[in-house]
């Protein structure tokens, strides 16, 4: 809430005052009983003095010719917004991005605008706002999040008008000038099989049993997120033994999990995510750790139980041990792995990119924006003319060649036996 730290009485009806949110005067006067608050937009005292009388000398006509309406502070008016948006909402009408709106003025405008006057919003006070929200999220908003910003403030300007606390000539005009979307940095399958070696070199270099444990978690979370797209965070950490489902033909298996929780779950409900068929050696190996799953329980943690906040700190700490934390499309993340997945799924033109977007449950536009770059690789042989023929086969990798060890035979038997287990107990 913005303080008053001075103030100069002009007369008994006019006075200035000064906030510590602006470095501009404010004006405060009464008409026909009522007070009204406008920006003088000057810094000095004196010229604010001189703009305090104009102005209301101007609001007097306004309201001697019936063009004045009464204003209100923008909190007020952001709450009656907020309260139509959720209306509409909860009766199964309005868009899905008024929870996007709501988010944002509460979170940037009702913090910032506060208790000033709708009618006193102009173009220097925008500037404000944009410079105070840059400090607030510390970074320049990219463009599509300043159009939500911009849609949210639109709808208070609307309920303002409707209201007539306002004319829309009032309305100042929103500037979208942000951050246009950047790439995504991703790993190619020589750097992931890198960064692998790498955690999988430090897991066994542990000297304490917590360290160990945090590596070898890791090392399943990412196979997880690379084989799923699934976002680290909250979708992967709120996953349940029971999220997983399995259709079984012999040595068959096509696994699903239901993603509850997460960035996008709260406007679209629960999505089922189809893995990979590598999906089912991290799979094996959490399950090994925890055989007396419930289905209840947390899929994410340590193999005594806990939980952990440390897979982004250790797995940048592999990043850099593997000298791959930079890249040309800025640093890499845990996140990264989310980026991988929908890169090389890209990259092997198995997919639509509608039904890319509905398993990793983003938009198309979302994807054309941050993968337009991808796209050129994805045809490489029709925009060339050339084909490769004969390629050399890449050396496996050690926990390649581990894996191939795991015949047919094996994976059946131990189908038929998660299928056992998931009719027992409720979960695979």
């Amino acid at each position: 809430m913005a303080k008053q730290l001075a103030r100069h009485d002009i007369d008994d009806t006019l006075y200035v005052f000064l906030q510590d949110n602006s470095k501009k005067w404010y004006a405060r006067f009464q008409l026909f009983g009522k007070w009204h608050c406008k920006s003088t937009k000057q810094v000095d005292k004196e010229e604010a003095v001189a703009a305090a009388r104009l102005l209301r000398m101007e609001w007097k006509i306004k309201a001697e010719t019936g063009t004045l309406t009464t204003s209100k502070r923008f909190r007020d008016v952001a709450a009656k917004s907020i309260l139509a948006m959720e209306h509409e909402l909860a009766h199964g009408g309005g868009k899905v991005s008024y929870k996007d709106y709501i988010g944002a003025l509460k979170k940037y405008h009702i913090p910032f605008f506060d208790r000033t006057y709708i009618t006193s919003i102009d173009q220097d006070k925008l500037k404000e706002f944009d410079i105070w929200r840059i400090q607030k999220a510390g970074k320049v908003l990219n463009k599509s999040t300043l159009l939500n910003h911009n849609a949210a403030l639109q709808m208070v300007f609307k309920a303002a008008i409707e209201n007539q606390w306002m004319l829309p000539v009032q309305v100042p005009v929103l500037s979208n000038k942000g951050e246009q979307g950047a790439r995504r940095a991703a790993f190619s399958e020589v750097e992931y099989e890198k960064v692998v070696e790498t955690l999988e070199s430090m897991r066994d270099n542990s000297r304490k049993e917590k360290t160990r444990q945090i590596r070898e978690l890791l090392l399943d979370y990412a196979d997880v997120v690379v084989n799923t797209g699934i976002r680290p965070g909250t979708e992967m950490e709120e996953l349940t033994w029971a999220d997983i489902l399995m259709t079984r033909q012999e040595h068959q298996v096509i696994f699903k999990i239901k993603v509850r929780k997460g960035k996008t779950t709260k406007h679209t409900g629960t999505r089922t995510v189809v893995c990979k068929d590598e999906f089912v050696f991290p799979l094996m190996n959490l399950m090994d750790r925890f055989p007396n799953r419930r289905p209840s329980d947390k899929i994410f943690l340590l193999a005594d139980g806990s939980s952990t906040n440390e897979l982004g700190r250790t797995f940048v700490s592999a990043l850099e041990e593997a000298e791959l934390k930079t890249s040309p499309d800025g640093p890499r993340t845990l996140y990264s792995l989310r980026h991988t997945y929908i890169t090389w799924q890209l990259l092997s033109r198995t997919l639509r990119v509608d039904v890319l977007a509905r398993q990793c449950g983003t938009s198309i536009a979302m994807i054309e924006q941050h993968y337009s770059h991808v796209v050129p690789s994805m045809f490489e042989q029709e925009l060339s003319g050339v084909t490769f023929e004969n390629k050399e086969e890449r050396a496996k990798s050690k926990r390649a060649l581990a894996r191939g060890l795991k015949t047919k035979e094996l994976l059946t038997q131990r189908f038929k036996v998660w299928e056992a287990e998931y009719r027992r107990r409720g979960c695979i």
